[in-house]
């Protein structure tokens, strides 16, 4: 498939503008694009457990969710070894690296939307002071406990943590994949019964039991499902394309003390 008309598809859904300005870096993050594409990996992110892989793989494109580059690429390259050799390794194999990150969360058809229609919430929409939540509601309430495990198994993680403060029916859900949890007041105010996300530090907890409000914190890796919903947008882009996922990231264990 020609690049040039693979990245203008997929920047109509997930335009860089889109991302966050205050700490997102999206785009072209190693190397040069070819004038075509046959063979895409995908990954969360690029990381030394599957540079040799990848290696083997050859393939002419690496679209990554994490930016492979936070900050200033220079400073990386001279302060990070790790991301240095990394870099020389896909530059010298002639792999070029881009990564889509809060445009994809954010756009249509996008992390947020496969993580509610995962959930298989109906009437699904984004708020607008938080255009990157999705807001859904269940086709049938469920008690809290019910529905945690229902959310676990279906958002296919290890493990929730929950707050359980606030209604004891569930309804009405809001969800952003990874670190959205600071967006807890946008998902309050909407009226949602629980509000998914993670990486909630202490504060952010204290301030939802102290609301009254139920939350579900869920691993960051939540957000491999970028991988299948990438995938099926390429497929229908081009349906001869070779796309490879790679799945190597694990989550955290949970170690209770008996």
């Amino acid at each position: 498939m020609n690049t040039r008309a693979l990245l203008i598809k997929l920047s109509k859904l997930f335009p860089k503008k889109i991302a966050k300005k205050y700490h997102d870096y999206v785009g072209l993050m190693v190397g040069h694009l070819p004038p075509e594409v046959h063979k895409i990996v995908l990954c969360l992110d690029f990381d030394e457990e599957i540079l040799e892989q990848v290696i083997m793989i050859k393939p002419d494109l690496i679209i990554t969710h994490h930016p492979f580059f936070y900050g200033s690429k220079a400073k990386i390259l001279k302060y990070n070894e790790s991301k240095r050799l990394l870099y020389e390794a896909l530059e010298k194999a002639h792999i070029p690296l881009i990564s889509m990150h809060t445009n994809f969360d954010e756009g249509k058809g996008g992390m947020n939307d496969a993580l509610a229609q995962a959930l298989r919430l109906q009437d699904i929409y984004a708020p607008e002071t938080e255009p990157m939540m999705r807001i859904g509601y269940l086709e049938t309430e469920m008690k809290v406990q019910e529905f945690v495990s229902y959310a676990v198994k279906y958002l296919e993680v290890d493990y929730g943590l929950l707050i359980q403060t606030g209604n004891k029916t569930i309804h009405k859900v809001g969800i952003i994949g990874g670190g959205g949890s600071k967006s807890y007041l946008t998902a309050y105010k909407e009226g949602v019964d629980i509000y998914i996300s993670g990486d909630a530090p202490h504060h952010v907890r204290r301030d939802i039991t102290n609301l009254g409000f139920n939350y579900l914190d869920v691993p960051h890796e939540v957000e491999n499902i970028f991988m299948p919903t990438m995938k099926n947008l390429l497929l229908q882009f081009n349906p001869t394309l070779e796309v490879i996922t790679i799945k190597h990231e694990k989550m955290p264990s949970i170690i209770k003390n008996d």
